[in-house]
């Protein structure tokens, strides 16, 4: 059980198992990732093919309008193909196709997938 203790003006005490503890300190997150918004898009059509674009968003952290545009540029460079499904679309990712950076184009995108979905 941990519960706050009074908060003095410089710093917050915490107690768990009746012993007075500082609190942890929590670096913020930087501002960058390793992998971009069109590697998280792909993983995550990749994970759950009839995906809706609000999901994607929601799960990268971008704009619906900015999934839309990845999508059309993942299916342009022919990363993925759609089909229509009733009201619904469902993606099928390339795997086979080399990822595009000159310095892993000797890679495919399997294995990206491999191993972020491990």
């Amino acid at each position: 059980m941990v519960r706050a203790l009074r908060a003095t003006p410089s710093r917050k005490r915490l107690v768990r198992d009746g012993v007075a503890r500082a609190p942890a300190v929590v670096e913020p997150s930087p501002p960058w990732t390793f992998l971009t918004n069109h590697a998280h898009v792909l993983l995550c059509i990749a994970k759950e093919p009839e995906a809706r674009m609000r999901d994607v968003a929601t799960l990268v952290g971008i704009t619906e309008r900015a999934v839309q545009r990845i999508v059309a540029d993942l299916e342009v460079a022919g990363y993925l193909e759609r089909t229509r499904e009733g009201r619904r679309n469902r993606y099928r990712v390339r795997a086979d196709l080399p990822l595009r950076h000159p310095v892993e184009r000797h890679r495919r995108v399997r294995a990206l997938l491999d191993l972020v979905t491990r």
